[in-house]
């Protein structure tokens, strides 16, 4: 199973790569979500995939059994989730504001709101 999610987070990947390059701040967004899934699917792999040993360690051993799944991953994927979530929610926030305010979704024509002529720092300190 773990090779069917390598590929699986292979086109993640490139799938999240593809439109974070777009000159369109919604596929950016779009695209750093896929990055955060691909992500939190490339640590649940490498956490191993196994359903025949929970990751729970028995009272006459110290460690966890060599089949089981590791707990530790797991509980990355969790906060990673909330933390991503909260992101894109921030991400969303900012875009619909920018384009309220400009009327635009495309990166290169949201250069009008830079100055024309950026004034030069203090000359003595």
């Amino acid at each position: 199973m773990e090779p069917v999610f390598a590929v699986l987070v292979g086109l993640f990947f490139a799938a999240a790569i593809y439109l974070m390059l777009s000159k369109f701040s919604i596929r950016i967004m779009l695209g750093i979500a896929i990055l955060g899934n691909a992500v939190n699917l490339l640590l649940f792999t490498a956490g191993r995939i196994t359903r025949e040993v929970p990751p729970i360690i028995p009272a006459d051993l110290a460690v966890l059994p060599a089949g089981a799944a590791n707990p530790f991953p797991q509980a990355l994927i969790l906060t990673a989730i909330v933390i991503s979530f909260s992101f894109l929610a921030f991400l969303l926030v900012l875009t619909y504001r920018a384009y309220q305010d400009i009327g635009t979704d495309n990166t290169d024509e949201m250069r009008i709101a830079e100055p024309d002529k950026p004034r030069l720092p203090p000359m003595g300190y």
